[in-house]
């Protein structure tokens, strides 16, 4: 008796510290590709996504390099939340991931086992003794890859015994006979691991184990698909409605595809059996096969569809999503050799623009501060991105304009706009900072008193009118509103002397705790910042029109 608890527990041990081991080579793996790929996997989806047939191939390449169609999935909501990608082109994309996460199972099918350990040896020696970056990452995919073989090894010497258990071959037999129980269980288990690429590799040592049959195998892989919706639909939760709007169309493609399939069960199953033994292929590999035809498929019959599948999910998601746009708009390079003045009215419109993006973003982040909503940070971080790059795009505009001959007027206003966009710029860092201090402080449960937080917003609506009234004398190039700023910026700073010294009374008083003021202290040390660009702002006003 006591034997055989042994050998349970070391088998239990053996699959469940398989699948550990599994689930890490993948991430590990996944984080490394994506190193070597630096920022190439979001220029991928956002240049090659013009239609949606463009989208499927990026979706393809992307998930394999990232190893999980979910990191897809959300790198697309990003854009369409960017407005760099509509829904539509996304929906091509969430296809193309469905195809590009199949290639996990293919890689598994290769049945490399046997070298794993040598493949992790190579991952490690290229980690621990290599100063280079590049040769740490590429040491990262490797050290992973072998880790998801090693893994696969010990699920499947976990799960050899379950061959001879009999309420596993009566399952096997049920599923054999119940298609819709393996698709349930295929389901379940795919969303409590969390990971479609786990569920299939369990499904493709069982099936190599002769745990069960072809017949019950295809039926948990359709389930396999459909759970792995869920971890989108968790991510996207709370979060904007193009990030629901994405998940469900993401659990509509995979649950059509699933119902189409089951209708072709038999045909399906002789298909794939008939190329198992055409093609001389292992149990892995056979599964492997099966996956890839079968999430090809599915693309190829509702990729046609794709306005339609938009339009339901619009229709289930209704509502108006903020998009905020971060490509530039008035920025034409022809115009640049036609007249320098021209151009220069062009970039102060775009410069116009990233202002507003920045008050916009320094509100979410105040919103964020007093009510601890995700999605007031989340925007903070979308319209800090959107800034970066129209910083980037004005600065170079502005600097081959610098190569015309300006005139001596237009040459202090090509000054003055280089100098704005650089406060903007500054204004959208100390925005991100502070929802960091925000997030460091839910994370780590500092508590700030009431009273602080009743300071804070007093300091925020301050720096906040500040700022737009700096914007507003940029508009309008009004020496008075430009004062005006000017004046509030003073009120600023006095503000945050008063309350680092009420903050010092709390601390005296055991009103706030240390942590907690040094959160305090560094928000209003940010927003004192705010306030001292958005002065230089009104002040190259102020000196323009004198």
């Amino acid at each position: 008796m006591l034997l055989l608890e042994l050998e349970l527990r070391e088998l239990l041990f053996m699959f469940f510290g398989g699948l550990a081991i599994f689930l890490f080579g993948i991430k590990y793996m996944g984080d490394g590709l994506q190193k070597v790929a630096g920022d190439k996997l979001r220029d991928i989806l956002d240049k090659f996504t013009s239609n949606p047939v463009m989208g499927v191939l990026a979706g393809i390449i992307v998930t394999a390099l990232l190893q999980t169609s979910t990191g897809t999935t959300v790198l697309a909501i990003g854009l369409v939340n960017a407005g760099f990608m509509t829904l539509r082109q996304s929906i091509g994309v969430i296809m193309g991931a469905n195809i590009g996460t199949t290639i996990t199972a293919f890689i598994i099918g290769l049945n490399i086992s046997e070298y794993a350990l040598p493949i992790m040896a190579v991952g490690t020696f290229l980690i621990f003794f290599f100063k280079n970056k590049k040769a740490n990452n590429f040491g990262q995919v490797f050290f992973g890859f072998g880790a998801l073989f090693y893994g696969l090894n010990l699920m499947g010497d976990g799960l050899r015994p379950l061959r001879e258990l009999q309420a596993f071959a009566d399952l096997t037999v049920s599923m054999s006979d119940n298609p819709f129980l393996g698709v349930l269980i295929g389901t379940i288990f795919t969303v409590s691991v969390q990971s479609s690429s786990a569920a299939i590799g369990l499904l493709q040592q069982l099936f190599a184990q002769d745990a069960m049959d072809l017949n019950a195998a295809l039926p948990v892989l359709f389930g396999d698909n459909i759970g792995t919706t869920i971890t989108a639909v968790l991510a996207a939760l709370g979060a904007s409605i193009a990030a629901k709007r994405a998940a469900l169309t993401h659990v509509i493609f995979n649950v059509v595809g699933t119902v189409i399939v089951m209708i072709l069960l038999v045909p399906f199953t002789n298909l794939v059996a008939y190329l198992q033994e055409a093609l001389v292929l292992n149990p892995e590999m056979t599964i492997a096969f099966a996956h890839g035809i079968f999430n090809v498929s599915n693309v190829l019959i509702q990729l046609p569809f794709v306005a339609v599948l938009a339009l339901i999910v619009t229709k289930l998601i209704p509502g108006n999503e903020t998009v905020i746009e971060y490509k530039a708009q008035h920025l034409d390079p022809s115009i640049i050799s036609q007249s320098s003045s021209i151009a220069l009215g062009q970039a102060k419109k775009e410069t116009l623009r990233m202002s507003e993006l920045s008050a916009q973003g320094l509100q979410e982040a105040s919103s964020f501060v007093m009510t601890n909503q995700k999605r007031h940070a989340e925007l903070t971080y979308q319209f800090e991105d959107a800034i970066n790059n129209l910083d980037r795009k004005i600065t170079d505009y502005l600097t081959r304009i610098s190569t015309n001959s300006l005139t001596a007027a237009d040459s202090r206003y090509h000054s003055m706009l280089m100098d704005t966009v650089r406060d903007i710029e500054r204004v959208g860092d100390h925005m991100e900072n502070l929802v960091e201090l925000k997030e460091y402080q839910i994370t780590n449960k500092v508590k700030l008193s009431s009273a602080a937080m009743d300071d804070l917003k007093e300091m925020f609506e301050l720096t906040i009118d500040t700022l737009k009234e700096s914007f507003a004398a940029l508009e309008n190039d009004d020496i008075l509103v430009a004062r005006s700023a000017i004046l509030k910026e003073d009120q600023i700073d006095k503000m945050e002397r008063q309350l680092r010294k009420k903050h010092i009374m709390r601390l005296n008083e055991g009103l706030c705790d240390g942590s907690a003021g040094i959160v305090f202290v560094d928000m209003i040390s940010n927003l004192e910042r705010i306030g001292d660009h958005a002065v230089n702002i009104a002040e190259a006003v102020a000196e323009e029109e004198n």
